[in-house]
């Protein structure tokens, strides 16, 4: 009897220990995954609304709620909308929302779909950056791990005093440029260009510290600009890009299953809706001016094609940037306008 009491006793006992370690286990393995987002994108922006808290949520639903993604918009977390990129390459953060732009020189190949007359609808070059990112940019971003690119509407011209229709109404006018090769292009056209983020530009209007912004018209809603501008040329000639981007060793730390989750979330899909988002809101955006009776004028063919003129020597020094770091410039315009094309309706 005492020796079953005692085979009895340690029975239970090793049921009970191997019953902890497995919920222990079960613990560990549920354990949750906390990713911190960043960006300089304010709350009621159309990113923020329609696609960054909508992307985490989702992500957290489909993992069971063992990722929990906080965003922290509008640079919550502080530094710089430059900053940004840098955030996620060192840790500080685990995945930003910015625009390369933002850091000027950083991403030369990037900025090829901002040179004039490249980009096409939003739709159709958010895909055509997704594929030429994968054939020629992976360089360019190897200290990251991008999980989505994709482009704006292209941008039009609004300005708060004075109607742009022809090259000389730049003159003296200073206009806001959202990257290097946005100021290049207004410098170009005769305008002083002036570098800031997307948020900061409804102050500097309203102070007078730029005269206009170079922008999509469904910009103009999240940031009140229709508030300070009153005269909208229609130009089209460039756009801006976006990346989401993670850090790498946060990625590789990550449990396969929840990285499958991530990478099934985003890519050249999650790239095709971005696109179609910025360009279904392009008649919001536009229907605010209208609203207001602002005139609204487009350029004529033969001045569009002295904004081309002009903005040549853009194109030409973007090619010999890229060039004297090994790469074909032309070749490269020319892949990107014929991946343009083949994702075009």
């Amino acid at each position: 009897m005492r020796l079953r009491r005692g085979v009895a006793g340690w029975t239970t006992f090793a049921a009970l220990c191997a019953g902890i370690v497995c919920a222990l286990s079960s613990g560990a393995d549920a354990e949750q995954i906390t990713l911190r987002l960043h960006t300089f994108s304010a709350p009621q922006a159309i990113a923020n609304r329609l696609f960054i808290q909508p992307w985490a949520q989702a992500i957290e639903e489909q993992s069971g709620n063992r990722v929990e993604i906080q965003v922290f918009t509008a640079m919550q977390l502080g530094g710089k909308p430059s900053d940004l990129y840098g955030q996620a390459r060192d840790g500080v953060v685990d995945i930003v929302w910015t625009l390369p732009g933002y850091s000027p020189g950083r991403f030369p190949l990037t900025e090829v779909f901002e040179l004039p007359s490249v980009a096409g609808d939003a739709v159709a070059t958010s895909q055509a950056l997704t594929e030429f990112y994968r054939k020629w940019m992976r360089n360019e971003y190897k200290d990251t791990r991008p999980l989505v690119f994709h482009a704006t509407a292209r941008s039009h011209l609004h300005t708060a005093g004075k109607q742009i229709r022809t090259l000389e109404d730049f003159e003296g006018l200073k206009m806001r440029a959202s990257s290097r090769t946005s100021a290049s292009m207004l410098r170009a056209l005769g305008a002083i260009p002036v570098g800031m983020p997307a948020p900061d530009v409804y102050e500097a209007l309203s102070r007078g510290v730029v005269d206009g912004t170079w922008m999509p018209w469904t910009i103009l809603r999240p940031l009140r600009l229709h508030e300070v501008t009153k005269y909208h040329t229609e130009v089209a000639l460039s756009c801006a890009v976006f990346v989401m981007t993670m850090n790498t060793q946060r990625y590789a730390q990550l449990p396969p299953d929840i990285r499958a989750i991530i990478d099934d979330s985003t890519g050249m899909a999650l790239a095709k809706r971005l696109g179609r988002m910025w360009k279904d809101d392009e008649k919001p955006g536009r229907a605010l001016a209208l609203k207001r009776g602002d005139p609204i004028v487009s350029l004529s063919a033969a001045e569009r094609a002295r904004w081309e003129k002009a903005t040549r020597t853009v194109v030409e020094s973007w090619i010999e940037k890229v060039s004297a770091m090994g790469y074909d410039g032309r070749a490269l315009i020319a892949d990107a306008k014929r991946l343009v094309a083949k994702y075009s309706d």
